[in-house]
C-alpha cells in the first residue's frame, strides 16, 4: 500500500469514527486511537506535501443532528492542538493568557436579544448548525433571560457529569460508551421532557459577541457571570513562561486525576487575555491561529494480560468488565476496566484468559482497553444472569446497533437498583456511605436481594473490607451507618419502600390518620372492624384529606401482594420504628404553598425548613406554578429559572430571613 492509499484509508477510518462520535452513536475507536491515526495522517501529509479531499486535518468535525439548519453569525472553528507545553509558551508570545478546561461535550451557540433568549444552535460544521431552541428549557445552565439588553452571542459546552452518566447507564437499556456520547445522543431526541431526564448542563466557555466594549477575555467572562451564567473554570497566567504554564497545567492535571471536576474534560484551552490581539490572527485550514490553543494530555498506556471477563449487573444490563494483571498508570494501580457492551468486545476482539491487551486511563481518569495485542480463545457470553440465574438475552438497539446483554427476569434484584438506592437515601432510612455503585457491587455479590438484607451487611464486614476501593475503615463506617439506621421514623420507612404514588406528602397524610401498623393492617386486609357495612381498604384510605382513590388504590395494591407483605415483615423485624404525629402543631403557614430553592443558612438544610412549614399547616412543592404563594430563595435577585417563573406569575420571592420574620418569629 503506497502513502496515498494509506492516507485515504486513514481518512475513511477517522471520518467514520468522527461521525459516530459527534452524533451519539456507538464508539468506533477511542480518543487514544483517533489521535494516533490523526497524527499519522498529518505526518503522511507533510511527507507527501498533499492533502486529500475530506481529510479531517483540513475540516471541522461535524454533528449531523436533524432539524432546522441555521448559519452561524460567527464561525465556530476548531483550535490547534498540542501535547507539548513549549508549544503553548511559544504561542503565548509573552502575552497574558487564560487557561480553562476543554470540556468534552457538544458545543452549543446561545444568542440573546433584548435580554431574552433568541436561539440555541449546535456547532454543526462550524458554519452551519441545527437550531435546537425548543430544547433550551431542558438543558440546565441556559438562562431564558439575562440582564443585558443588547445582542449577545455565547459559546458553551453541553455536557453530562460522570455521576449522571453512570446513573443513566445503570437505569437505561440504551448503553453509551462515555458521557460525551450520551450528551450528543440526547440532543437528537425530539421530546424535551426526555432530554431533561438526561441532566445535560450547558457551561459557557467564551463570549463571542456583545455590544459592550470589552477587550479583556477575563472581563468578558465576568460579563457572562453577571448575566447569570456559570462559566467554565479559568485561571490567568500573567507571565506565560514555559515553567509557569507547566506549573498551572500540572496543578489542573492533578484536579483531573483526583476527580475533583465532576464533568469530563479532554484537555485544556489557552486563550489570550487581549481579545483584540486574538482577533488579528489568520485562518489556517479549519482554525484561527490566535483564537486559542488546545492542550491534550499524553495518554500513558501499558500492556498487560487478561485474567477474566467479569459480567456485572447494573439495573437493566449485564455489562462486561475486563479483569487483568495489575499495571501502573498515571500514578495508580489499575486492574479493571469496563468493556461497556458486547459490541465493544467484538470491536476490540476480546478473548479469554491470557489475551494480551493494551490499556490506558482515558482523560487521566477512566481505565479503558484500547487494543487487543494477541487474542486467546473466544469470549464466553453468559447464558444465565450472574445475580439471579435466570436466562439472558442479547438485545440490539434499533437506533445505534449496539448489542447489550440483559436478564429476562423482571424481578431480578439487579433491576431493583433504583429502589434500593431510594431505600438507603437520606430521604429514606438514611444509610450513610452506601451509594448506587456500592449497592450494585453488593447485589452482584449476592449480599442484597431484598430490603432486610441491608441490615445483614454487618455479617459481610470482613468481605467488604477486602473489596477494591474499600478497606477496614470503609467497612466499619458501613456497619456503623447500618446500625444507626435500625431506628427509623415511620414516614421515612414508608417513603423508602418505593410504593408507586406514595411520596413524602402521601406518607405524611397517611400517618397523620393512622399508625403504620394500622395502615399495613388495613391495606393487607387484616384490619378488624365491628362495622357491618365496612368500607373497602381503598375507600377507607381514600377519605384521608389529600389521598383520594388513585393513591389509596396504589398503597393497598402494594401491601395486598403476599410477596411485598413478606418483604415488609422481614424488614420490620430488623427495625425499631418510631412514629411522630404528622398533624400540624401550628397554623402560621396554614393554607399557603411554598417553593424552596438554593442554599439555606438559618435552617440545617432545606428539608428542615420544609418540615417546619408542614408543621405549621403549609405545603412545599418542587416547582413554581400559579398556585405557589411564596418562593423562598436567599438570592432574591438571581436570574434562575424558578425566580423568572415567580416573576412571571407575580409570586413574591422572599429570603430565608424574611420568611422567619413573617412566619416563624413571635
Amino acid at each position: 500500500m503506497n502513502k496515498t492509499e494509506q492516507m485515504q484509508q486513514l481518512i475513511e477510518e477517522l471520518n467514520r469514527a468522527s461521525d459516530a462520535y459527534y452524533n451519539g452513536r456507538e464508539e468506533l475507536m477511542t480518543d487514544f486511537e483517533w489521535d494516533a491515526k490523526f497524527d499519522e495522517l498529518k505526518r503522511l501529509e507533510q511527507e507527501t506535501g498533499k492533502t486529500l479531499p475530506d481529510s479531517p486535518t483540513a475540516k471541522v468535525s461535524e454533528d449531523s443532528i436533524a432539524g432546522q439548519k441555521e448559519e452561524h453569525e460567527f464561525p465556530a472553528l476548531s483550535l490547534a492542538k498540542t501535547k507539548i507545553v513549549s508549544d503553548l509558551a511559544k504561542w503565548a508570545e509573552d502575552k497574558p493568557i487564560w487557561i480553562s478546561w476543554k470540556l468534552d461535550g457538544l458545543t452549543l451557540v446561545v444568542t440573546y436579544d433584548g435580554g431574552h433568549l433568541s436561539k440555541v444552535v449546535t456547532r454543526g460544521n462550524g458554519h452551519i448548525g441545527t437550531n435546537i431552541t425548543h430544547l433550551s428549557n431542558s438543558i440546565d445552565g441556559i438562562p431564558q433571560t439575562i440582564t443585558d439588553q443588547g445582542h449577545v452571542v455565547v459559546r458553551g459546552e453541553a455536557i453530562i457529569s460522570y455521576d449522571d452518566f453512570e446513573r443513566f447507564n445503570m437505569e437505561s437499556e440504551e448503553e453509551y460508551a462515555n458521557p460525551r456520547n450520551l450528551a450528543s445522543g440526547s440532543l437528537t431526541l425530539k421530546d424535551p421532557a426526555e432530554v431533561a431526564q438526561r441532566h445535560i448542563r450547558w457551561i459557557p466557555f467564551t463570549l463571542v459577541y456583545t455590544d459592550r466594549d470589552l477587550t479583556s477575555w477575563g472581563a468578558r467572562m465576568d460579563f457572562l457571570a453577571a448575566n447569570g451564567m456559570n462559566c467554565v473554570d479559568h485561571e490567568l497566567v500573567g507571565n506565560p513562561t514555559e515553567d509557569n504554564i507547566r506549573q498551572v497545567i500540572d496543578r489542573w492535571t492533578l484536579r483531573v486525576t483526583n476527580r475533583e471536576n465532576p464533568y469530563p474534560v479532554d484537555g485544556l484551552v489557552i486563550t489570550y487575555n487581549d481579545t483584540e490581539y486574538a482577533s488579528t490572527g489568520s485562518v489556517t485550514g479549519h482554525h484561527a491561529t490566535r483564537a486559542g490553543y488546545a492542550f491534550k494530555w499524553q495518554d500513558e498506556s501499558a500492556a498487560t494480560e487478561l485474567d477474566m471477563v467479569e459480567w456485572s449487573c447494573a439495573a437493566s444490563t449485564i455489562s462486561p468488565v475486563a479483569v487483568f494483571r495489575p499495571v501502573e498508570l498515571e500514578g495508580t494501580t489499575v486492574k479493571r476496566a469496563s468493556l461497556c457492551n458486547i459490541s465493544e468486545c467484538e470491536r476490540l476482539g476480546i478473548g479469554t484468559r491470557g489475551t494480551k491487551i493494551e490499556v490506558i486511563k482515558a482523560n487521566k481518569i477512566i481505565p479503558k482497553v484500547i487494543k487487543v495485542i494477541e487474542r486467546v480463545g473466544d469470549l464466553d457470553i453468559p447464558h444465565e444472569c450472574p445475580v439471579c440465574g435466570s436466562k439472558t438475552e442479547i438485545v440490539e438497539s434499533e437506533a445505534s446497533g449496539t448489542k447489550t446483554l440483559h436478564c429476562t427476569n423482571i424481578s431480578c434484584p439487579a433491576k431493583q437498583l433504583k429502589k434500593f438506592a431510594r431505600f438507603v437515601s437520606k430521604e429514606g432510612i438514611n444509610v450513610d456511605g452506601i451509594s448506587e455503585q456500592t449497592l450494585s457491587k453488593f447485589i452482584n455479590l449476592g449480599w442484597v436481594s431484598e430490603y432486610a438484607d441491608i441490615f445483614r451487611l454487618p455479617q459481610h464486614a470482613q468481605d467488604i473490607a477486602q473489596l477494591e476501593g474499600f478497606g477496614e475503615k470503609s467497612a466499619s463506617n458501613i456497619v456503623r451507618s447500618v446500625e444507626r439506621a435500625r431506628k427509623v421514623e415511620a414516614r421515612r420507612l414508608l417513603y423508602a419502600l418505593t410504593i408507586p404514588m406514595v411520596g413524602h406528602d402521601v406518607c405524611n397524610r397517611l400517618l397523620s390518620a393512622y399508625s403504620l401498623d394500622e395502615l399495613v393492617a388495613i391495606a393487607s386486609g387484616n384490619a378488624h372492624s365491628n362495622d357491618l357495612f365496612q368500607p373497602s381498604p381503598q375507600e377507607r384510605l381514600a377519605t384521608i384529606p389529600g389521598i383520594g382513590p388513585e393513591k389509596s388504590a396504589s398503597f393497598v395494591a402494594w401491601f395486598s401482594q403476599a410477596d411485598n407483605l413478606a418483604i415488609f415483615e422481614r424488614l420490620r423485624a430488623e427495625l425499631t420504628i418510631e412514629q411522630a404525629s404528622g398533624a400540624p402543631t401550628g397554623n402560621r403557614c396554614e393554607g399557603l404553598t411554598f417553593v424552596v430553592t438554593g442554599d439555606v443558612a438559618h435552617y440545617k438544610n432545606r428539608n428542615e425548613l420544609k418540615a417546619y412549614i408542614e408543621s405549621q399547616g403549609g405545603k412545599v412543592t418542587g416547582s413554581v406554578s400559579k398556585s405557589t404563594d411564596y418562593l423562598i430563595n436567599n438570592d432574591v435577585t438571581s436570574t434562575s429559572g424558578k425566580n423568572q417563573k415567580a416573576q412571571q406569575f407575580n409570586i413574591p420571592i422572599i429570603s430565608e430571613e424574611e420568611f422567619i420574620h413573617r412566619f416563624a418569629e413571635g
